[in-house]
């Protein structure tokens, strides 16, 4: 008889939360983190969920003893100069006697620019911006730990996420939407239902390596705003060239990266069908369920 699941997750956020409570009726044990007391009092609430308080600060009160009963562990908090998980709670993803499995989610920023090229996991990352530099030094850290504790690491490299209160007609609705064009540039995005099913299937097969969270069409981020605006039959904010854009650092730093990122190998390795294939899709769907918001 196999043993029972008890799955832990470090950083209980748009995605991994989703993913902690599609998993409820199939662990015998969830629990994860927060960052404050008042999203932990909030998570008590729901059922089959324990939360954790943890800042990334200090180790958290709980997660030490947790974490050592654990059959699989999921990572969904970003790194600073170090990983806060491995920073305050290596010893005890060491120590757990029956672990399994380890997740990490990452970001396919860590590739860097190919100047509209496509990657796969087997391309050379050559991350530009100090976060994409953070994050592959991250993935490198949890090798390294997977490794010596003798258990799978999967890391996933996700694309950029949309779904429930996270897209197009949310920024439309607040008059944050922008139509930033620069020629040739192209992003991938994945549907936060499909990276609930992606992490899933790798869940069920305890997966090791690198997979690419995206979706199947990489597209100019301007189409997805006007393709959203027509579903709301609201005019689309005019066009703003990339060199006349007001842009934060940030935001800026994301158009200094073009690349088409390739799924093929979650559909090959792990079996996943793409919900949601491309954004057009995913966001009908959303406008057509009311699920948008």
């Amino acid at each position: 008889m196999s043993e029972p699941i008890r799955l832990f997750v470090f950083g209980l956020g748009y995605s991994a939360g989703r993913f902690a409570r599609a998993m409820r009726g199939k662990a015998e044990w969830i629990g994860g983190t927060v960052r404050s007391i008042d999203k932990a009092v909030a998570l008590a609430a729901e059922p089959g969920v324990r939360p954790f308080v943890f800042d990334g600060k200090s180790a958290g009160v709980g997660v030490a003893e947790a974490v050592k009963v654990a059959t699989h562990v999921l990572v969904s908090i970003a790194p600073g100069e170090s990983d806060p998980v491995l920073r305050h709670h290596r010893a005890s993803i060491m120590a757990a006697r029956s672990l399994k499995w380890i997740g990490y989610l990452s970001t396919v920023g860590v590739y860097g620019d190919y100047g509209g090229a496509w990657v796969s996991e087997r391309t050379t990352p050559h991350p530009a911006s100090a976060r994409a530099k953070q994050r592959l030094a991250a993935e490198k850290e949890w090798a390294t730990t997977a490794a010596e504790r003798g258990v799978p690491l999967a890391v996933f490299r996700t694309a950029g996420i949309y779904g429930p209160g996270r897209n197009a007609f949310v920024n439309l609705a607040e008059g944050k939407a922008h139509r930033v064009v620069k020629p040739g540039q192209v992003f991938n995005r994945i549907h936060v239902d499909d990276i609930v099913a992606t992490l899933a299937a790798a869940f069920a097969k305890d997966a090791a390596g690198v997979f690419n969270l995206a979706d199947d069409e990489p597209a100019p981020p301007q189409d997805v705003v006007a393709f959203a605006a027509g579903l709301m039959g609201v005019m689309p904010p005019p066009e703003i060239a990339f060199d006349m854009a007001d842009l934060s650092p940030m935001a800026r730093s994301f158009y200094g990266e073009n690349k088409r990122v390739s799924n093929e190998r979650i559909k090959q390795e792990l079996g996943v069908q793409l919900r949601y294939p491309n954004y057009r899709e995913g966001l009908a769907a959303m406008w057509r369920e009311g699920t948008w918001r």
